[in-house]
């Protein structure tokens, strides 16, 4: 049998990938989508690791006086002292005047985290310079020290023109799968990553890969999905503060910080916001069993939210300097921000359309005066088109009227009179009625999903819109029930150590109605109700 490798996203969390043995295919067929976004894994405090990696080293400053108050076990070696003799030094010994000038000039700008500048220090000890981070915090400064690498033989100019090429090709691409394509090559051919792919979220926090290319060593993953579990919730908080997650060498030694508890706070230090920070061991063990050596994760932001992941990964250890990474986080903004251009565009068009037909129908429930027959009267625009439905139903004055694809009459009647039971007052939609409702899944083929616009639920008045059902197969990236899986003593978890492909077919679901459309849906309620109101009034 042939031994294939799966390799996915690189995103430094709980719960993600493993290496697949002997792919084969189970298939699980089931009506209800279940949330994987883990309670467990979403609550593990990654920002609290307390350990960097170990290419550069990490100061914390008192803010008041820069005295040193606590840094990374490896700066003892950096300046030739031990660590009891290097905490409670003072920083500024180690600069230069002009260089602590400009530090202090950084400081008293106020708050802000990864200001960057460069470093040299007055020891004979420290040849090189270093890039440095600043993250300057209310009691405390933390400062991020990276030896300064030049980027290569490549000049400034030469990356420079390489960069506004990918940015002039992004920037023109018209649509979304347009953008990921042009991104996961350029950035694989700039970074020299054996593979690149892009995972977008769904709704549920579960990813779908999207776009990729790497090269035969590694697995394919286009359109295989996994499960929200493998980013969790502290982690894709942590993606809003950090553009990007790399890991160079995942067999690097962890480096502690000396002391353990921050003075000023009296607590683990927030590393949130440092490049430097650690790798949970449980991560280091996903990559170890794909056989990865390095990573690179880099977000893509819509609307202010995670969108989704670029995720690069090697096969040996491959270390980034501080230049590359910083044209990588230029980059993640230039393609998040044409994402978003295109999607809001796409927004745009979408509600501009709706308003359009939602126009033109209450215009029609005006010239014939009857709401019925200004909703579901064959005409350029009517309800069905309204909201993308094949079928609906009008309950109106004890008197039900439908169009289209509907329950037959007994089933529309007791759905109907659940509906009565409830007494909505607001807009409701579900795309999975069975769920809800006992005799749902007798009609699940034609009727899944239910948009319910009350005019007055007292009386039984409805307007009620039915999607039919999608049958969808999901190809899983393992079993996403087995995401997380415990030791017997229970103190100890790993990922699922199989990855081979899970295929689920998803039925009694319909496609829901986005939030555009059930805007609409509020906006014709308030019309409804209006016009009825006066019909009754007269």
């Amino acid at each position: 049998m042939i031994c294939q490798k799966n390799i996915f996203i690189c995103s430094g969390v709980c719960c993600s990938y493993a290496t697949a043995l002997h792919r084969s295919r189970r298939k699980k067929t089931m009506a209800d989508k279940k949330n994987f976004d883990s309670d467990f894994c979403g609550n593990l405090p990654l920002h609290h690791i307390n350990s960097i990696q170990d290419y550069g080293y990490l100061l914390i400053l008192d803010k008041r006086d820069l005295r040193v108050i606590q840094a990374s076990e490896n700066t003892g070696e950096l300046f030739a002292a031990s660590m009891q003799e290097f905490i409670g030094s003072s920083f500024p010994s180690y600069l230069s005047t002009v260089e602590l000038d400009k530090l202090q000039d950084l400081l008293n700008k106020g708050a802000g985290t990864k200001i960057p500048m460069m470093l040299n220090f007055n020891l004979s000890v420290i040849t090189d310079s270093f890039h440095a981070l600043i993250h300057i915090k209310p009691d405390y400064v933390i400062i991020e020290l990276e030896k300064a690498h030049k980027i290569g033989v490549s000049t400034f100019t030469e990356v420079f023109q390489d960069v506004k090429y990918i940015s002039t090709a992004i920037d023109h691409a018209e649509t979304v799968q347009e953008v990921c394509d042009i991104a996961i090559h350029e950035l694989r051919k700039l970074s020299g990553f054996d593979g690149v792919l892009m995972y977008r979220f769904d709704e549920e926090w579960n990813g779908t890969v999207i776009a990729e290319e790497k090269d035969d060593r590694l697995e394919r993953y286009i359109s295989q999905t996994f499960p929200a579990s493998d980013v969790p919730k502290q982690a894709r908080q942590l993606y809003l503060k950090n553009p990007y997650r790399l890991i160079p060498n995942r067999e690097y030694k962890p480096v502690r910080l000396y002391p353990v508890i921050n003075p000023v706070t009296n607590a683990f230090i927030d590393l949130s916001d440092c490049n430097l920070r650690g790798v949970a061991p449980v991560h280091l063990e996903y990559m170890k069993n794909m056989d990865l050596k390095a990573s690179m994760s880099i977000r893509v932001i819509y609307n202010e939210k995670l969108w989704g992941l670029i995720s690069c990964h090697h096969l040996q250890q491959k270390y980034l300097n501080y230049e590359l990474c910083s044209i990588f986080e230029w980059l993640s903004d230039v393609i998040s921000s044409r994402i978003t251009l295109i999607l809001n565009k796409q927004d745009y068009n979408l509600v501009h359309q709706l308003q359009l037909k939602r126009v033109a129908i209450t215009d029609r429930v005006y010239a014939e005066d009857n709401i019925t027959t200004g909703l579901l009267k064959d005409d350029e625009y009517d309800l069905l088109d309204l909201f993308k439905a094949t079928g609906a139903a009008v309950s109106l004055n004890g008197r039900v009227e439908t169009k289209g694809e509907v329950p037959v009459k007994d089933a529309l009647d007791n759905l109907l009179l659940w509906l009565e039971g409830k007494h909505p007052d607001k807009i409701f939609s579900t795309h999975h009625i069975a769920d809800l409702y006992d005799d749902g899944a007798a009609f699940a083929d034609m009727v899944s999903g239910m948009l319910v616009i009350p005019i007055d639920s007292s009386k039984g008045d409805f307007v009620v819109c039915f999607r039919p059902e999608v049958v969808e197969d999901i190809n899983w990236g393992g079993d996403p029930n087995n995401a997380i899986n415990f030791d017997k003593d229970g103190k100890n978890y790993h990922p699922r150590n199989s990855f081979k492909l899970w295929k689920q077919t998803v039925r009694e679901h319909a496609l829901p109605w986005n939030k555009y459309e059930l805007e609409v849906a509020e906006s014709l309620r308030s019309f409804l109700f209006e016009f009825r109101t006066k019909q009754l009034q007269n």
